[in-house]
C-alpha cells in the first residue's frame, strides 16, 4: 500500500475530549448528553439524559466538541462509534471525543477505521479489566491508526457516509410510516373519530360504536406458541432450513419484519419438537425474557417457547401488529412468574379486545397494507445497503479496492 502509513493515534489527533470520572448531574430535559448507552452500530441514539442549560458552562470544562468530531466508547462497551451532527450536546462518562488534525485525518475516515475489524482490533488489543473491560487513555493515544493519504481518506469516508445517509433515510421514511400507521390505528379502535357521530354502547372496555363488541384474542386470531429441539443434538440445527424465531433475533433485528433467526432448525429437528409453522403475516409476540418483542413474519416460519405469537384469522395483520404494540405494559402487569415474568397461552388468548364489523376490519387493513408494503421494501433497501457497506469497509481501509473504482 504506498504512501499508507501507521501512526499512533495521538499524533494525528487535534484534540481528545476525556470526561472521564465525572458524573453530572442529570435532568428531564435540556442539552442532550451523549453517554455510551446511546452509541450504537455507528449511529447516536435519541438521547434520553440531558444536562440543564445553566449547567453547561460548569461542566464542559474539559473541552467542547464540535460537528463532526468522533465519539468512542471506553468501556460497558469499549469501541462503540459515532459522529457528531450540529447539535449542541454534553459528554458524559465513558465516551471520549476525537478530532483529526487538519489535513492529517478525515474524521469521518477515523469514524469508518474503528468501524472495521482492524480498527476494533487494535483498541481491544490494549483494553484493560477482567468484569468490566474498557481503555485507558494513555493506551487510547497509542493505538495505531492506518492513514492513506488525506484525500483518499475523504474518498473512502465519501463512499462508505453515502451508503449510511441512504440507509438514514429511508429509516426516518419509515419511522415517519410507522407514526402513521399508528396513529391511524389510534384514530380509529381507540378514540373512534370516523364514528363518532354514531351511536355507542357501553361495555366492559368502555364505551364502544353500537354494533362493535367485546371479545377476545382468540376471536381475532389463533394464539401460537413455541419449542425449541434438543440443544444437545447437533443434527437439528442447521443455517439454511426451516425459519426459527428466538427472542434474541428480536433484540438484535429491530426490523418490523422478520424472515428468518441467527439459525435455522432442520426438518428433523422440526418433528421432534412442538414448535408450530405460522404463515406470512403472522405477529410474532416475545411472552417472556423480555416480554414486548413484536414482528411480523414475512414468510412462513416457527419460533421457540419464548413467544405466544398470532396467526390473523378475523382480524388482520396490521389490527393485530397494533392491538399487540399498544398493550404490551397491559400484558406485563398481567403475567405471572418468579425467576422471570411470563405470559401464559391462557392469558393471550383470553385478552379483552375490540371486536369492529368485519367490514370496518376489512376497510382498516386496505389502507394499512400499502404502508405495511412501503416499510418492508425500505427495509430490504436498508439491509441490501448494510450488507454493501459492511462488504465495501475492510476492503477500502485495507486497500484492495482503489476508490476511484467504486461508483455508488
Amino acid at each position: 500500500m504506498e504512501e499508507w502509513k501507521e501512526y499512533k493515534l495521538i499524533d494525528v489527533l487535534e484534540a481528545l475530549i476525556d470526561y472521564r470520572g465525572k458524573t453530572p448531574k442529570k435532568v428531564d430535559s435540556g442539552i442532550p448528553l451523549i453517554t455510551a448507552k446511546i452509541v450504537k452500530g455507528g449511529r447516536i441514539n435519541e438521547p434520553n439524559e440531558f444536562l440543564a442549560e445553566e449547567d453547561y458552562d460548569k461542566w464542559m470544562v474539559r473541552g467542547l466538541p464540535k460537528p463532526g468530531d468522533i465519539v468512542l466508547t471506553t468501556e460497558a462497551p469499549l469501541g462503540e462509534v459515532a459522529q457528531l451532527d450540529d447539535r449542541k450536546i454534553a459528554l458524559a462518562q465513558r465516551i471520549v471525543t476525537l478530532r483529526g488534525k487538519k489535513n492529517v485525518l478525515d474524521n469521518t475516515y477515523l469514524k469508518y477505521y474503528f468501524l472495521s475489524n482492524v480498527g476494533q482490533s487494535r483498541l481491544k488489543a490494549r483494553e484493560t479489566g477482567t468484569t468490566v473491560t474498557g481503555i485507558k487513555q494513555s493506551e487510547l493515544r497509542e493505538v495505531l491508526v492506518t492513514c492513506p493519504p488525506f484525500v483518499i481518506q475523504q474518498k473512502i469516508a465519501n463512499i462508505l457516509s453515502s451508503l449510511d445517509d441512504k440507509i438514514e433515510v429511508n429509516r426516518r421514511i419509515n419511522e415517519q410510516l410507522e407514526e402513521l400507521a399508528g396513529a391511524l390505528f389510534k384514530s380509529w379502535f381507540v378514540d373512534f373519530e370516523p364514528f363518532k357521530d354514531g351511536e355507542f354502547v357501553d361495555s366492559e372496555l368502555g364505551m364502544i360504536p353500537n354494533g362493535w363488541k367485546v371479545g377476545t384474542l382468540s376471536d381475532i386470531g389463533e394464539v401460537v406458541g413455541g419449542a425449541t429441539p434438543s440443544k444437545s443434538k447437533s443434527e437439528y440445527y442447521t443455517d439454511n432450513g426451516i425459519s426459527w424465531i428466538t427472542p434474541k433475533d428480536l433484540s438484535i433485528n429491530k426490523d418490523k419484519f422478520i424472515s428468518k433467526g441467527e439459525i435455522d432448525i432442520t426438518e428433523l429437528g422440526y418433528s421432534k419438537c412442538s414448535a408450530k409453522m405460522m404463515p406470512r403475516g403472522s405477529v410474532l409476540f416475545s411472552s417472556r425474557a423480555p416480554i414486548g418483542y413484536i414482528a411480523i413474519a414475512k414468510n412462513e416460519l416457527c419460533t421457540n417457547q419464548g413467544f405466544k405469537s398470532v396467526v390473523p384469522q378475523l382480524a388482520g395483520t396490521a389490527f393485530i401488529y397494533y392491538y399487540l404494540k399498544n398493550n404490551v405494559s397491559n400484558i406485563e402487569s398481567m403475567a405471572s412468574g418468579s425467576t422471570f415474568k411470563e405470559a401464559s397461552g391462557a392469558l393471550m388468548k383470553s385478552l379483552n379486545v375490540i371486536v369492529p364489523p368485519s367490514n370496518i376490519l376489512q376497510d382498516f387493513e386496505e389502507k394499512v397494507c400499502s404502508i405495511f408494503d412501503k416499510q418492508e421494501s425500505l427495509e430490504e433497501e436498508i439491509t441490501h445497503l448494510t450488507t454493501l457497506r459492511d462488504t465495501l469497509l475492510p476492503k477500502l481501509m485495507s486497500g484492495e479496492i482503489d476508490v476511484n473504482e467504486v461508483k455508488i
